[in-house]
């Protein structure tokens, strides 16, 4: 399921009071005071590497050498990316976003697509970056994208021209596979097929449920069974290992008090302020498609009065927004609850439950970021 939005005008967000004593370096934005257009063209130019990974490459990966299977991962995605097929004759290596249809030649044989089986944090987003990069294409020759980034851009221009626009493409990464939602997972299963038959490689992650830790298996056997028919173009690597945003690293510091975060938003240049709760609401006004454009030239979230979310859409809408800022190494800054609260026992037992975990590990790591803020 996406997340959804309404056309609702947005609750009006509080205005933070300055600094006790005045001093501020700048006046903050609010992200519950934007809602960019986002042009189709900026959607499929934007399918590169996030820019947390535009530095990533097999050499900076760092496998755990209690984990075999990461350098294992590291070899055999370095022996795919070599065997990708990088000329494209028809398009001279000019990105043919709206061209008239995909590429006409028969799908190599052997598998066409790798998996990346793990569980949170054991660089598998890294891995496939490393893979986009390392892959011998012209950069508008490849794509780069989450599970959700794909479905917005299937809504924005429709299954035939993402066919027609995608199947010009050497590679396809998909990070953060979901296998929540059987509408979206049979749409992109068939987009896939069809750009296997235009030639195009593919490559894609997902998480192991936090439940299935100790079953001695991974999401392999749910992703292959839910593809169906492209099971056969795929190699499943399992990827071991324990996450490593929490290996060797402090607690996540606990929620400053509202004083203390608005004063932090007024002396950081760039630094956004909202009210918690207005924020989500806004976010349903939006569509996740923008939340990236939303955070643009957002340099620090700062959050007062966090607070557990009230639904499952506004779960949804969060996770998505979470994403976004971890995607650009944006730190948060938050009163209120702690994050590890945001979502309810409910939630976290659920069918998304992959999601809120997924949230909650990467907006630990964005707070611990945001310490140097308050230092």
């Amino acid at each position: 399921m996406s997340p959804s939005h309404c056309s609702s005008s947005p609750a009006p967000s509080p205005i933070a009071a300055p600094p006790a004593d005045g001093d501020r370096a700048t006046a903050p934005t609010a992200l519950s005071s934007r809602a960019p257009h986002v042009p189709a063209e900026r959607l499929v130019a934007e399918m590169v590497p996030p820019p947390r990974f535009q530095g990533a490459r097999f050499d900076t990966y760092l496998p755990d050498p209690r984990q075999p299977s990461q350098a294992e991962a590291v070899q055999v995605l370095r022996t795919f990316a070599a065997g990708i097929d990088g000329a494209d004759a028809d398009t001279g290596g000019k990105r043919r976003w709206f061209s008239r249809g995909p590429k006409k030649t028969a799908a190599p044989k052997g598998p066409r697509g790798v998996y990346l089986d793990g569980g949170y944090g054991v660089g598998k987003t890294h891995l496939l970056a490393s893979l986009w990069h390392a892959t011998p294409a012209a950069p508008e020759l490849k794509a780069f994208g989450t599970f959700v980034e794909l479905t917005n851009l299937v809504g924005a221009l429709g299954f035939q021209q993402t066919v027609r626009t995608l199947g010009s493409h050497r590679l396809l990464c998909i990070d953060e596979f979901e296998l929540d939602d059987p509408g979206d997972t049979v749409l992109v299963s068939t987009l896939l097929g069809k750009l296997v038959e235009a030639g195009v490689a593919l490559a894609a992650t997902s998480n192991t449920l936090p439940g299935k830790l100790g079953e001695g298996r991974f999401a392999a056997a749910d992703f292959l069974r839910e593809i169906q028919g492209l099971s056969a173009h795929f190699r499943a690597l399992r990827i071991d290992g324990e996450d490593y945003r929490h290996r060797g690293l402090p607690e996540a510091p606990a929620p400053y008090d509202d004083e203390t975060v608005t004063r932090a938003a007024h002396h950081t240049p760039g630094a956004s302020l909202d009210d918690f709760p207005a924020l989500l609401h806004h976010l349903s006004t939006v569509h996740p498609s923008r939340y990236g454009a939303m955070c643009d030239g957002i340099t620090a979230v700062c959050l007062t009065d966090v607070q557990a979310v009230p639904d499952q859409s506004t779960a949804l809408r969060l996770v998505v927004l979470a994403d976004r800022l971890y995607d650009r190494e944006v730190p948060v800054l938050a009163s209120g609850k702690p994050f590890d609260a945001l979502f309810s026992d409910e939630m976290l037992r659920g069918g998304y439950r992959k999601k809120y975990f997924r949230a909650i590990s990467r907006l630990t790591a964005l707070a611990r970021d945001a310490k140097t803020l308050v230092a």
